[in-house]
């Protein structure tokens, strides 16, 4: 038997998901929107392009070139594929990058979006 607190919280959780739901379609189309505008106006490519530059001047690539020799020694060259490299190494990378490049690129794209 489901009691009249229990219905309103269903309700109340019910709603809530559909917020959130909701919220995430509207974020996904505006993440398509901002990148659309930034390919069409070849913003991306420079951006990818500072992002290269970046990595590279604060030692980022070496440091995970070096990270993929170990992962590979590790592992043996026989035993494991590109897709197996890639899904080891990927989240070290990411935790790698310098808070300064993530925010420099950051202020870059809010730059972008503000001028168009």
């Amino acid at each position: 038997m489901i009691t009249p607190f229990g219905a309103l919280l269903s309700r109340s959780l019910n709603s809530k998901m559909a917020d959130l739901q909701e919220r995430k379609i509207k974020d996904a189309q505006m993440r398509a929107t901002i990148n659309q505008k930034l390919v069409e106006t070849g913003e991306r490519d420079r951006l990818k392009e500072l992002l290269r530059t970046r990595l590279i001047e604060c030692g980022w690539r070496e440091e995970l070139k070096q990270y993929c020799k170990e992962i590979v020694q590790q592992k043996g060259l026989e035993h494991i594929t590109v897709d197996d490299l890639v899904a080891e190494i990927t989240p070290k990378g990411r935790a790698l990058v310098p808070d300064n490049v993530k925010k420099e690129l950051l202020q870059r794209i809010r730059t972008f979006l503000a001028q168009q």
